[in-house]
């Protein structure tokens, strides 16, 4: 989610930005799960991208989800680019695509509940427009000049920069879609074994949840082009984070990583003011060139932190980043997979167990192979689906010994969330496999047969 941050007074210290992600620790007993997850809209008739405005617009479906289903509206400026309830937010990415971002809930029954909600109401909201919305990892046909620019300030700033640093920011923004879940920790040291397994396993998570081995209309030799993309983006700002496995890791490190990462922004009286490519540093020392003489605010940085974009990004919370949107079964299963494994003390250290022996290399190659081979991958001896295979077990056992009753008691825990995952390391076939045969077989190279068989 991309909306502006609030609170917080100048930043007097270093210090005082390590203690703002520390004071994101929480007692076990006040764990939450947040999940979000990115779809493509498009019109009917057409099969194009939704334009922001108009009778079969982005807008017109954030009208509806308004004014019949009781969302409040987050304005920027005259433009509708937002909506509010209960803890949740459904947000626009740069090319249209609509983002739910959940409310932190206590289980998965809890955030699958939401993510049925809110996929019914938008299919009531789209089908009365005469849109729809389905689940990819990356728009399977449009071009980059197809695709609609939503009016939000940030996004503006962002193209403007991205060619500057990597070859495929734009398509990122543009042209993917991911389904990502947010977790808690207890200290310090549990931040860090989190973030360490986080990033070792986000490529069994990219292979398990692979879905776009399309673009531009034909197979593009990847599983998974959306983490093909992140590769080639900016890397001041993205990959596996090697120092997150040097000895003394904790959240003054982090300071230290995110204070580095050049600027994309600063955000004042509703306006996005250009920074790009300054200095949070000189920010803090009122040298910044885009405000000369201010100094940065803790809501500053932490909009500064949602510009960053790591396998696994920390905040006062962590983002689990490596997975493709896609079908609706799946958006539950991923929340469930980091859910085991994050919450449960016995799951996280078999979790570390699994990955700890693992070099900066190995990490790296896995991220690839499992971008191009998903469950078929092999770096050295590491079998993707056996590694997978043992992630999901270690993912179900933390589920079960969680014992979240679900349906009134009726379903004893959130094990069967994973069932889909089961079902992929058993058959060792993704959605992009699934996808590849249907194009390759009963579609007949008809990409078009995407849209009615697999929206929402």
């Amino acid at each position: 989610m991309s909306i502006p941050q609030s609170g917080g007074g100048p930043i007097e210290s270093i210090q005082q930005l390590a203690e703002y992600l520390a004071s994101g620790c929480k007692p076990k007993s006040d764990w939450r799960i947040g999940t979000e997850h990115e779809k493509f809209g498009y019109c009917k008739d057409t099969l194009k991208p939704l334009p922001y405005a108009g009778e079969r617009s982005v807008l017109a479906v954030l009208q509806g989800l308004r004014d019949r289903h009781g969302w409040k509206p987050v304005m920027e400026g005259d433009f509708l680019i937002g909506l509010e309830k209960n803890g949740a937010n459904v947000s626009l990415e740069p090319g249209g695509q609509l983002e739910l971002s959940g409310a932190p809930l206590e289980t998965i029954h809890e955030t699958c509940d939401e993510v049925n909600t809110h996929l019914r109401e938008v299919k009531d909201i789209a089908d009365a427009v005469g849109v729809g919305f389905i689940g990819l990892g990356a728009a399977p046909i449009w071009s980059h000049d197809q695709m609609p620019v939503m009016p939000k300030g940030r996004y503006k700033l962002m193209t403007a920069y991205m060619d500057r640093v990597g070859s495929m920011g734009k398509t990122m923004m543009y042209r993917t879609c991911t389904v990502q879940v947010n977790l808690d920790f207890g200290s310090e040291a549990d931040m860090v074994q989190k973030m360490r397994v986080a990033l070792a396993l986000q490529p069994v998570a990219t292979a398990l949840f692979a879905n776009s081995p399309f673009l531009d209309g034909r197979p593009n030799g990847f599983k998974s082009w959306r983490a093909r993309v992140w590769r080639d983006l900016d890397p001041a700002r993205t990959g596996m984070l090697p120092f997150v496995f040097d000895q003394g890791f904790g959240f003054e490190s982090w300071v230290d990583y995110a204070l580095d990462v050049p600027m994309y922004f600063v955000y004042r009286d509703g306006k996005y003011i250009d920074a790009l490519g300054q200095s949070f540093r000189d920010f803090m020392a009122g040298r910044l060139p885009a405000l000369p003489g201010e100094i940065a605010t803790l809501s500053d940085f932490a909009d500064h932190l949602t510009t960053i974009f790591p396998e696994a990004r920390l905040k006062k919370f962590i983002e689990m980043r490596g997975a493709d949107g896609g079908p609706w079964r799946r958006l539950c299963a991923l929340p469930a997979f980091w859910t085991g494994i994050m919450y449960d003390q016995s799951a996280l250290d078999a979790a570390w167990d699994l990955v700890k022996g693992w070099d900066a290399e190995t990490r790296d190659a896995l991220r690839v192979a499992a971008s191009k081979d998903a469950l078929q991958a092999q770096v050295g001896d590491i079998r993707m689906r056996d590694l997978a295979a043992r992630a999901v077990e270690i993912s179900r056992a933390g589920l079960v010994a969680r014992a979240r009753p679900g349906a009134g008691g009726m379903v004893p825990d959130e094990s069967h969330f994973l069932n889909a995952l089961h079902d992929s390391v058993d058959s060792g076939q993704t959605p992009a496999d699934e996808l590849l045969a249907h194009y390759n077989g009963d579609w007949q190279g008809d990409l078009t047969r995407i849209y009615p068989e697999y929206s929402y």
